[in-house]
């Protein structure tokens, strides 16, 4: 019986990862940063497990956390990366601060983590570890700059983890979702930077205007992309008998809007192919 770590469980697809693997007869450690948010998992039967796990903390205290964790039901098989927040801001309003601190839940969140559980899938020669990204590596808009650089960065973590980490036995899967209805822009999961410069007011109010309105009126369905996911890491469903795919895009608006990105992408190299391919010394 698979074990699962899940960070982020207060709400969203954290909350959804744990009500599902628990009815499939899974065995959960469902994490959060207040453990008071998430106490009343306790109750729903004894293959779950909650634990107090903030992935901004310290190397050495993420350490501690996976060992602890790895004592409670006797290992960790499998690594959800979800905690996340979203930072809006335009550049010149954001403080030095802002950056930093997308990146620290983020990036640097999943990554430390990540190397914490790491011994003890090499150790066993098996794991797997989800990241949540998001289409907002691929596809940004303005005001959403430090939160689409933490996903693009996570992206690309993940694949060069997944080169490291594969001949070992322990995969990795990026899923990189579209707009889900969770609380990912909900006040308590957003930070919206606003100093007041006038040049960028009217464009600003509009942007973030339109992630104010769009909370609760997402169309990704958060139960039928939990089942997706848990389907892809367990081999089932859609995913059995199927080569494992190490990516996972979630959601029309993300299939649509990643293949646009790609098409866009591939034209404008041909079009600059003579300028791009230019570059040789000539000997």
């Amino acid at each position: 019986m698979p074990i699962w770590l899940i960070t982020g469980t207060t709400s969203g697809f954290g909350r959804e990862f744990v009500s599902q693997l628990l009815a499939r007869g899974e065995k959960v450690i469902a994490t959060a940063r207040t453990i008071s948010k998430i106490a009343d998992l306790k109750n729903l039967n004894s293959n779950v497990a909650v634990l107090e796990l903030d992935v901004t903390s310290s190397q050495d205290e993420l350490n501690d956390k996976a060992k602890e964790a790895i004592e409670i039901f006797g290992g960790v098989d499998v690594l959800v990366n979800n905690a996340g927040f979203t930072q809006f801001g335009f550049l010149e309003e954001m403080n030095e601060d802002d950056y930093p601190t997308q990146f620290a839940t983020n990036l640097f969140g999943p990554v430390n983590l990540t190397r914490s559980f790491l011994p003890h899938f090499r150790a066993r020669g098996s794991g797997v570890i989800v990241n949540i990204g998001s289409m907002a590596a691929w596809e940004t808009t303005p005001g959403l700059g430090a939160y689409s650089a933490s996903k693009a960065a996570l992206r690309y973590a993940t694949e060069a983890l997944n080169l490291e980490i594969s001949p070992l036995g322990i995969k990795t899967l990026l899923v990189e979702p579209g707009q889900f209805r969770t609380d990912l822009l909900s006040p308590q999961n957003s930070n919206y930077a606003e100093s007041g410069i006038p040049a960028y007011t009217d464009s600003k109010r509009e942007i973030f205007d339109v992630f104010r309105n769009v909370h609760s009126k997402q169309r990704g369905d958060v139960a039928k992309g939990v089942a997706g996911i848990i389907d892809v890491v367990k081999g089932e469903g859609e995913a059995k008998g199927r080569e494992w795919l190490g990516e996972l895009v979630l959601g029309i608006d993300a299939v649509e809007g990643i293949r646009a990105k790609c098409e866009a992408t591939l034209n404008k190299i041909k079009e600059w192919e003579g300028v791009s391919c230019s570059t040789d010394i000539v000997e």
